[in-house]
């Protein structure tokens, strides 16, 4: 098979799993609503709202190489915005809460973004990590924040949409809209990696030098990178206080950060739509083994190290590895 032939037949094994995490999730939304399986739900709804994290890590990982482990910073960011809001009884909507959100990640990111982005390696990776652990600390010792309680009793919300009203006190509307949110993240990202802007940040992640050597200014083009991407993550984290009722400081801390990470590389670095089966499986994974043990981040651990070692292309490498299998075979008989 041609190297051509490889990219088309690749190309394509990831077309099929957008579409098929799409369809199956709208009919797992027609099943739940039918048979009122509120929980399962509730449960895919955090899946989904969880994967637009995960979007955002890929970018910055699978694209533009670089490792950030503060994204979620700009999730609780969101969360904590669209909370405030809505709980002030200071007269603001839905869409003003992600509109405000949006633009205060783009202005931090871009604050954080021009400090981290001159450091490589470890050093990103450490800044990242440390800012968002200090966010994180400053929001638990802020009391006007609520502290370690964070934030609760926030309203449950009817989004006028013009022609039709979204009810998210109804589990099947919520989880519905939530699908519809990260299929135009996806759309999104999947449009903007196939740019030359985009193909800009994979050449980066590729040969910095070389990128340099023809022109291109790396840092401008990873800086919109990490702005992006920290948008991204800050859109999906206005999701969650209306899906929970409350957020809490855990939501900028480590843990956050580090679940992103694994969603990505167990679904696929660099595919797009990997993050969103790599955050269904690890949610579903999570709430599986907690139901039998306290310990079900050793089980977890374990997991993502045999995914690494083994299959290290994830979830959506090991697809087209089989689909390609598949087809050589079918074109030699």
């Amino acid at each position: 098979m041609t190297v051509g032939a490889q990219k088309l037949n690749g190309t394509a094994s990831t077309r099929f799993l957008a579409w098929l995490f799409f369809i199956v999730a709208i009919a797992f939304a027609i099943v739940a609503g039918i048979s009122q399986e509120t929980f399962y739900l509730r449960l895919a709804t955090e899946a989904l709202i969880f994967s637009g994290i995960a979007l955002s890590v890929d970018l910055l990982l699978g694209y533009t190489g670089l490792f950030s482990l503060g994204q979620a910073l700009f999730f609780g960011m969101g969360a904590y915005l669209t909370a405030l809001l809505l709980t002030e009884g200071s007269g603001y909507g839905f869409w003003s809460a992600l509109g405000l959100s949006l633009l205060a990640s783009t202005v931090v990111s871009l604050i954080i973004g021009a400090i981290a982005i001159r450091s490589k390696g470890v050093y990103f990776i450490l800044i990242t990590f440390g800012l968002a652990q200090v966010a994180g600390q400053s929001v638990y010792n802020t009391r006007s924040l609520g502290g370690s309680d964070g934030i609760t009793g926030i309203p449950v919300l009817d989004i006028d949409f013009g022609f039709f009203n979204v009810n998210l006190g109804d589990p099947v509307s919520f989880f519905m809209l939530s699908l519809a949110f990260v299929l135009v993240l996806y759309l999104g990202l999947l449009y903007l990696t196939s740019t030359p802007f985009g193909r800009v940040l994979i050449a980066i992640r590729s040969n910095e030098e070389r990128v340099r050597a023809l022109g291109y200014n790396p840092w401008r083009y990873k800086l919109a990178s990490y702005v992006i991407a920290a948008d991204v993550a800050a859109l999906a984290g206005t999701l969650y206080p209306l899906l929970r009722g409350f957020v809490s400081p855990e939501l900028m801390y480590f843990d956050i950060s580090v679940n992103a990470v694994i969603m990505v590389i167990l679904g696929g670095t660099g595919t797009l739509i990997g993050p969103l089966y790599g955050s269904v499986f690890l949610i579903a994974l999570k709430t599986f083994i907690s139901s039998w043990t306290l310990h079900h981040g050793i089980v977890i651990g374990i997991i993502f190290m045999l995914t690494v070692i083994f299959f290290p292309a994830g979830f959506v490498g090991l697809y087209k590895r089989l689909a390609t299998a598949i087809t050589r075979r079918g074109q030699t008989s």
